[in-house]
């Protein structure tokens, strides 16, 4: 891609900071860069540098607390931060769009997706409902989103968290803006649809002269799509250049860190006489996708068909697959989340037997930790009280002094400062969220917790951070695992053995070293060779 001449975006010492009661924070400082037609800069550091807060304020979307203290942004020649809201809404999404990082909070809850994505279309371009519906089936098809038509009515929380990012990206495309802002595009999705996105951004990038900027802490996404990069630390660029140029010479020891930062180490030793904890045998969740006019399913999604596992004491289960391939549906079916046949049996108990208390008593035991470390959190709680959650259900605490005493223990052990349990989840990293949400769970002291993409929205440095607490806290209190992830080099990382699911069917498991050395099945081996070539490539 080749660079304009002139800016289409310039963003002139930008600085901006959190009141924190009569104190100020400084979250941004100064930071300065340009974007031309065509060209890709890439903002990258880790979780809490300032990345995606530097482009909240150039679309004037800071929180209530966060204010733009100085500096200038910059488009087309027009100071967006002297713009009157009128006339920054009618750039939102017409002359700026934005694909967001967290797309359950992003995606309105109580609206369909066809509605959300088609609002846009009538509201920016006046289309009418017929084309607009016509619009948003092409848009679904161009982000790889299987028999989009039946899909038109489905809600948010009825697709995956990867189905879910691609109709953000469809929603931010759907007007061909100049400028694309893409917070983490990929971070939700695997491998190889994460090819196929981008491959889809740039061929848009070259159609439409359209300037990216783009966010992310893919050192592999990157190096494919990046002219130039930004390296980010505590709200300040620390330097920036040619992509080729700061992967292959990096000035600054920071960027170095953040190069060589990849998921290492391995899981724990297993004990060879670690006790079984959970098995299921054929387990199935198929959801009825049309039914009669007497109300009997004509056909269904089979989500998850006849799949069977088992997990030890101190084990841990990695299960992978592409984005709707059954991975979190299986896990809410072994936690007894969501319905679903076969045998479920939990220390060798039949789960399905457990009823009202009894299961209720029995959810201490097993534990989840979900995906979007933001969703997840309330917005009106404190860090304290969502810690203190499952004490207050469980009636675990004989008064709020022990409580308290509960969750500072809980944050300690997660690596948190107990002094910020009065603060709220707005205020902190991605990387410190999921950090609360693994607190939340310990808290009970489980014996098996289910991991739902605990990485996919942290940086690689922090991924590490992570996965080191999380075989501390394995090692520590001998706990279980259902680890899924689209990630592979994570699952490697942590994983004493994988199922390898696709289209709701399991279509290879065994030890993590086999099904990694020697994959016996052509869809693993391509999974495989998605992850681990993606990492190598090497862009502008």
């Amino acid at each position: 891609m080749s660079e304009a001449n002139s800016p289409i975006l310039q963003v002139e010492k930008l600085t901006v900071s959190f009141r924190q009661g009569q104190e100020s924070l400084t979250a941004v400082r100064d930071v300065s860069f340009s974007l031309a037609a065509g060209q890709t800069v890439a903002l990258v550091g880790e979780s809490g540098s300032g990345k995606s807060l530097t482009a909240n304020a150039v679309m004037r979307l800071l929180p209530p607390s966060a204010r733009l203290d100085s500096g200038r942004v910059l488009f087309d020649g027009s100071d967006l931060a002297a713009l009157p809201e009128s006339q920054m809404n009618r750039i939102r999404g017409n002359g700026i769009g934005m694909i967001f990082q967290e797309p359950m909070t992003a995606l309105n809850p109580l609206h369909t997706i066809e509605r959300q994505i088609s609002e846009t279309l009538i509201l920016h371009q006046g289309l009418s409902r017929q084309a607009a519906r016509e619009e948003v089936l092409r848009l679904l098809d161009l982000v790889a989103i299987r028999n989009p038509r039946s899909r038109l009515g489905a809600y948010p929380h009825e697709l995956s968290g990867g189905q879910r990012q691609r109709v953000m990206i469809a929603m931010a495309l759907a007007n061909r803006p100049e400028v694309l802002i893409a917070d983490e595009p990929t971070t939700a999705l695997d491998v190889t649809v994460q090819a196929e996105i981008l491959t889809l951004l740039k061929s848009l990038q070259a159609e439409l002269g359209m300037a990216l900027l783009l966010i992310s802490h893919d050192f592999g996404v990157v190096r494919r799509m990046a002219d130039q990069v930004c390296v980010m630390r505590q709200g300040e660029i620390v330097e920036q250049g040619r992509t080729a140029t700061v992967f292959s010479a990096p000035q600054h020891a920071y960027t170095r860190t953040l190069i060589e930062a990849e998921p290492a180490g391995q899981a724990n030793p297993l004990a060879k006489d670690a006790p079984l904890l959970m098995q299921g045998e054929a387990i199935r969740v198929w959801f009825p996708l049309r039914k009669s006019l007497l109300g009997r399913p004509l056909s269904y999604v089979k989500a998850v068909n006849d799949v069977s596992f088992e997990v030890r004491e101190g084990e841990t289960l990695g299960i992978v697959g592409e984005s709707g391939s059954g991975k979190s549906t299986l896990a809410l079916a072994a936690l007894r989340l969501i319905r679903s046949q076969g045998k479920l049996r939990f220390l060798g108990q039949d789960l399905h037997s457990y009823k009202g208390r009894a299961l209720r008593e029995l959810r201490k035991d097993m534990q989840i930790v979900f995906q979007d470390p933001f969703g997840s959190l309330s917005p009106r709680q404190s860090v304290a009280q969502i810690v203190a959650e499952g004490l207050l259900a469980h009636g675990l605490c004989r008064d709020e002094a022990e409580r308290d005493q509960r969750v500072i223990a809980a944050l300690e052990e997660v690596g948190i400062d107990p002094q910020s349990r009065h603060r709220y989840p707005h205020e902190f990293s991605g990387g410190q969220r999921q950090r609360f949400a693994i607190a939340r769970a310990m808290i009970l002291q489980p014996r098996i917790l289910v991991l739902d993409e605990p990485t996919s929205a942290l940086d690689r440095s922090i991924q590490g951070q992570v996965l080191d607490l999380l075989r501390e806290l394995q090692q520590r209190h001998k706990l279980a695992y259902l680890f899924i992830s689209h990630d592979l080099k994570v699952v490697r990382a942590i994983s004493h053995r994988i199922l390898v699911m696709n289209q709701g069917q399991l279509v290879e498991s065994g030890s993590a070293e086999a099904v990694f050395e020697s994959p016996q099945n052509s869809y693993t081996r391509k999974l495989i060779r998605a992850a681990f070539e993606l990492s190598t490539e090497t862009g502008g």
